[in-house]
């Protein structure tokens, strides 16, 4: 039986496939979505219990889908996942309502790391 049920959102499949990784090999349920607009929905229609979200994707980008879903649900904790790099990216996506902002290339026992304390 899954230990909960993990929303992970990234354009490219590669990416999507390495941060969907650790979750699986450690129980979890997880379920993809591959731009921002089917992350909404998907929040909507399969109550994930946290949300792996990439920044630069198509229909809209993690910041604007990140915004969205915690109007959506305010207590579900959500791990900005991105290349975008710089103090001010970081500090506009936790000013759209994201938990943990981590930066590619990541290191997927960090991630998980970040993952399990959110959802503890």
């Amino acid at each position: 039986m899954a230990k909960g049920k993990i929303l992970v959102v990234d354009d490219s499949p590669t990416q999507l496939n390495m941060m969907r990784a650790p979750f699986e090999e450690n129980g979890y349920q997880v379920i993809t979505a591959t731009d921002g607009e089917e992350a909404v929905s998907m929040v909507e229609t399969e109550n994930p219990q946290l949300v792996v979200l990439d920044v630069i994707m198509p229909k809209l980008n993690g910041f604007q889908a990140c915004r969205k879903i915690k109007s959506m649900n305010q207590d579900l904790p959500i791990i900005l996942l991105t290349s975008k790099n710089q103090k001010s990216d970081e500090f506009w996506g936790m000013k759209q309502g994201a938990d943990v902002y981590m930066t590619k290339p990541f290191d997927s026992a960090e991630l998980f790391a970040a993952a399990v304390k959110l959802l503890a």
